[in-house]
């Protein structure tokens, strides 16, 4: 698969070949599913808590005798039937994390690039670079590329004033190229990659 290399000024910038193995599967849609259930699983917090009745604040004598009051049998105030009682099968706090193979993790990314480039939702850059940290510089070239919601992902190292820069633009996500993930990709509009991005990438998946 061939694609055009832009420049962040929109000016052409030659070809590069797509290795068809990352790019161009057919998108399974259950194995990317998996991959961000996996993803969002694991960044739950899991910090919910409610106290049980064993947690609550409050004494836990016999509210009246047993017998003789013509009223139900109960014991302590803390039950969850009472008010201020604590909570019977509350949340804990707990990992909402679970296990997903290191192979279809991999297959899931490349299913994700696969389906953005069937898209047609990729665009290449020759280099991630600016000048200087100006915010209203780059949204200018974003805008001339058309470019209004998107992830850009780097090589390694990420430019510092292309960092600072699009750090207040609204919808754009940069990333280093080993920060790439099924979820990011999938939650913006267009994908952009340097081509030392995607040298890495099929450096990763030879």
């Amino acid at each position: 698969m061939d694609l055009n290399v832009t420049t962040l000024e929109g000016k052409a910038a030659g070809k590069i070949s797509l290795s068809d193995a990352i790019f161009g599967l057919e998108p399974r849609e259950d194995i990317i599913a998996r991959v961000v259930r996996w993803q969002l699983a694991r960044k739950q917090q899991g910090t919910h808590k409610s106290l049980g009745r064993s947690e609550v604040s409050r004494t836990g004598a016999k509210m009246y005798k047993q017998k003789g009051t013509g009223r139900a049998r109960h014991h302590s105030a803390r039950a969850p039937q009472f008010r201020g009682g604590g909570k019977a099968h509350g949340p804990v706090v707990r990992s909402h994390a679970h296990d997903l193979p290191k192979k279809i993790r991999a297959l899931g990314l490349c299913h994700a690039l696969s389906a953005k480039a069937k898209d047609a939702d990729i665009i290449v850059v020759d280099s991630l670079t600016a000048a200087e940290a100006k915010t209203r510089a780059l949204a200018a070239s974003l805008g001339k590329l058309g470019i209004t919601n998107a992830l850009v992902v780097g090589g390694a190292e990420i430019d510092q004033n292309f960092r600072l820069a699009a750090k207040n633009i609204p919808n754009l996500d940069v990333l280093p190229v080993q920060g790439i993930n099924v979820y990011d990709i999938l939650r913006r509009g267009k994908l952009i990659l340097s081509k030392d991005a995607i040298a890495a990438l099929e450096e990763r998946f030879k």
